[in-house]
């Protein structure tokens, strides 16, 4: 069931991320949300495809979700290079809506409408090292760890 909703993320409701229950979740594991604002504009002012949402459920906003074009940077997969694909910037879920499976329904939903509006490409994450629930999470949902790292992420893809 979709007992949720993606609305599309803008500078005008971005604000209401600062909604959203992360206390358990240590820092260095996600981006706060100025730094997610700051990706928002990135992807405004570079043109890139894709879709930024803000996930609600009722009136209350539960996550973000951000999966765009991907600009190749040095850290990334090898396979990756001159290839078009897509990155999943930021996934955060309030954490009183996490094991519950809808974010794997969040996730399915987001790549499905990226899929269908731009096109099918892989997908590249970076999860925290000690991240070890995200990284469990991702491997669940079909992607692949691999053994690139940039800083203290490990590089997780998806070979749609």
């Amino acid at each position: 069931p979709m007992d949720f909703c993606l609305e599309a993320l803008t500078f005008e409701n971005c604000e209401r991320a600062y909604e959203i229950d992360r206390t358990d979740i240590p820092e260095a594991f996600v981006d706060d949300v100025p730094t997610l604002i700051e990706t928002l504009k990135f992807g405004f002012e570079n043109n890139l495809k894709g879709h930024a949402f803000l996930i609600t459920k009722g009136d209350r906003a539960i996550g973000t979700i951000l999966l765009g074009e991907g600009l190749y940077c040095e850290n990334d997969p090898e396979e990756l290079k001159d290839k078009p694909f897509y990155r999943l910037v930021s996934f955060i879920l309030d954490k009183n809506y996490r094991g519950k499976g809808l974010g794997s329904r969040i996730l399915e939903s987001t790549i499905e409408k990226v899929y269908n509006d731009f096109g099918i490409h892989p997908i590249v994450l970076g999860v925290h090292k000690d991240n070890e629930k995200a990284a469990r999470f991702y491997l669940k949902n079909g992607f692949i760890k691999t053994s690139c790292m940039d800083g203290d992420d490990y590089c997780f893809i998806t070979n749609p």
